[in-house]
């Protein structure tokens, strides 16, 4: 996942304001989708990529902060920028508590704009790195016995065959077994790189 691949989602029931976002964006060099409510961006985002989401905070039928809480109750980690024209303290307080990455209002100087979007994009990015790591790393950890994989939180936590061994209830040859057989099955080599694969999948 690079920047390159980021979409920016734009959601603003004011099409004069979406093509304005649009045409600064493109012209930034960021690949953009406008939408003109919520609901039209719900059914039509698929969550593939990573970017950001300029949202407007006052629309029909579901307003941005709606469409975040839809997102949050979801578990769709896209960042959030909300662009308001009402400048309401209590409402960018609310919705940075929900996670929003800024809270900006209208009319909002290019660069202002522009140095947000790449600020969410970074963390997209970050992200959706991280989820592909730990889904990578867990599909490998999914190909151990639960043998093997006390073995390995155990090798991860720098402990000898033989006090693994004696924790385990099992003997020492035993352990040396599993140990290179969850070494091989893994493609690692050393104790160290365990312990770095069972943080990234979220085991420890």
């Amino acid at each position: 996942m690079n920047e390159s691949d980021a979409i920016i989602f734009v959601v603003d029931d004011d099409a004069a304001m979406r093509r304005s976002l649009a045409y600064l964006l493109d012209s930034a060099g960021w690949q953009v989708e406008t939408f003109a409510s919520a609901r039209d961006f719900l059914q039509r985002y698929e969550g593939h990529a990573p970017g950001c989401l300029l949202l407007d905070v006052r629309m029909p039928l579901m307003s941005g902060l709606e469409l975040q809480q839809k997102l949050s109750r979801h578990a769709i980690a896209l960042p959030v920028i909300f662009l308001s024209g009402h400048g309401d303290l209590a409402m960018a307080v609310q919705t940075m508590k929900a996670g929003a990455c800024d809270f900006l209002e209208k009319p909002c100087k290019d660069q202002v704009l522009l140095d947000a979007v790449s600020r969410a994009v970074a963390r997209s990015v970050a992200e959706s790195r991280s989820a592909a790591s730990a889904n990578t790393a867990q599909a490998a950890l999914a190909t151990l016995t639960a043998r093997e994989r006390e073995v390995a939180l155990l090798m991860a936590e720098g402990k000898a065959s033989k006090v693994i061994a004696r924790e385990l209830g099992i003997s020492d040859k035993t352990v040396q077994v599993h140990r290179h057989n969850t070494m091989e099955k893994l493609g690692l080599h050393s104790a160290a790189e365990v312990a770095r694969l069972l943080m990234a999948s979220g085991e420890i």
